[in-house]
């Protein structure tokens, strides 16, 4: 992502939060503000960035409500009063009435209203706060993009027909929707850490921002140990992240890393945070991957690794929900523990599961336990399955180059 792009991802929940705070209406403010994220991304490369980005992306947005409002008269006069006589970032300023950084956690609570499914209330945050595309949600969701571009018309419309309002959110509204908020958080740093599609194997203002948003909701939340836990995974996770890539931002798997160039203050913390949610009694599936993270942390190399409390952690993980993701962890784990066939035998389940069952990790954890086992045609056969079917450029170019070790000369 350019610097444009970036600077973009940054000003959206800003722009939308002082929108929603000041119209009320959150789907017609999703669509303005969608509508000048384009028209910048468009005129700001050849014209450059205005002085105050955030002031001219109100302003287009604005005038983009008011078309609407001067369509609808009669239900939006009070509007049309305003926006006739009023300068646009007057009126954003006056009404917004908090600080920037507050709008962006408002509105991941926002999104996450209890007319909407839970399953809604994720994908319509990802959308309209997290910055994800529609097809990059419906990754994270393991379903088609157009199901998942009517799952997201149709959120936004049950937040239009609630009527409901930033004022609306009290404290315990907005801790009654914390794990809903915490789960959209994962998803956004998940696909910042490794993005589903695309040139470039991180996407580290995902990454970066779902950091922030967590630093932020634990000093809102202190007595709430499960957003310590996340914190602590998030910590543990982006700490091996500049080992992840060479200089063309090739990936580098685990257990070719150099290990000296882990950041260690980060795991320092990550674990401080992770050992107080676990004395205060956290034991939830944020926890546990922490718990994995810190272990693959200390580990000085691949093999010294703990692989039986790996395998562990992601037992007591899978009793929490049959999540396929974790399932795919675990069976790569007991390969690691025990014998490859282990693992191996663990995966036949996964590949009658519609959700992964073609998804190119499970070709690619199968392919790298048939190596470790020896079977070598037949871990090429599906390194280059699992390259055709995966959609992000660098680990596409990884399974292909692995393939092509295994094969050797022709």
């Amino acid at each position: 992502m350019d610097s444009t792009g970036r600077l973009l991802r940054d000003l959206t929940p800003l722009v939308l939060g002082a929108l929603v705070r000041r119209y009320r209406d959150f789907a017609a403010c999703e669509d303005a503000v969608q509508e000048a994220l384009v028209a910048a991304a468009r005129q700001w490369p050849a014209s450059g960035v205005p002085d105050n980005p955030r002031a001219w992306l109100i302003r287009v947005a604005t005038r983009r409500l008011t078309d609407q409002i001067r369509g609808d008269a009669a239900r939006r006069l009070r509007e049309q009063l305003v926006v006739a006589f009023v300068p646009a970032e007057q009126q954003i300023e006056v009404a917004a009435g908090a600080n920037e950084r507050d709008d962006t956690l408002d509105l991941y609570f926002l999104c996450c209203h209890p007319a909407l499914s839970p399953s809604s209330q994720i994908a319509l945050t990802l959308r309209a706060v997290g910055g994800l595309t529609t097809a990059e949600i419906a990754r994270a969701f393991l379903v088609p993009e157009a199901t998942m571009a009517q799952r997201l018309s149709r959120a936004k419309q049950t937040i239009r027909d609630a009527g409901s309002r930033f004022e609306d959110v009290d404290r315990a509204a907005q801790l009654a929707r914390l794990g809903h908020v915490l789960r959209v958080l994962y998803l956004v740093f998940n696909e910042g850490y490794t993005a589903s599609s695309g040139d470039a194997l991180v996407r580290v203002d995902l990454s970066s921002e779902a950091i922030r948003v967590t630093r932020m909701l634990a000093r809102f939340v202190p007595e709430a140990s499960e957003v310590k836990a996340l914190l602590a995974l998030m910590l543990l996770t982006d700490a091996r992240r500049a080992a992840r890539t060479g200089p063309s931002g090739e990936l580098i798997p685990l257990d070719e890393q150099d290990r000296t160039r882990w950041d260690r203050a980060m795991i320092e913390e990550g674990t401080q945070l992770l050992e107080h949610a676990i004395a205060t009694g956290e034991r939830g599936p944020y926890a546990l991957q922490a718990a994995i993270a810190a272990l693959h942390d200390e580990a000085p190399s691949i093999d010294a690794t703990d692989w039986p409390q790996i395998v562990a952690l992601y037992s007591a993980l899978l009793e929490h929900g049959d999540n396929p993701m974790a399932r795919l962890g675990h069976a790569i784990a007991l390969g690691m523990a025990e014998t490859p066939h282990a693992g191996l035998a663990a995966l036949d389940a996964l590949a009658s599961d519609p959700r992964v069952g073609s998804h190119h990790r499970v070709d690619a954890a199968r392919a790298h336990l048939l190596e470790r086992a020896g079977e070598l045609v037949a871990a090429v056969e599906l390194y280059r399955r699992a390259a055709e079917r995966a959609t992000s450029l660098p680990e596409r170019q990884y399974l292909l180059l692995r393939a092509a070790r295994l094969a050797g000369p022709r």
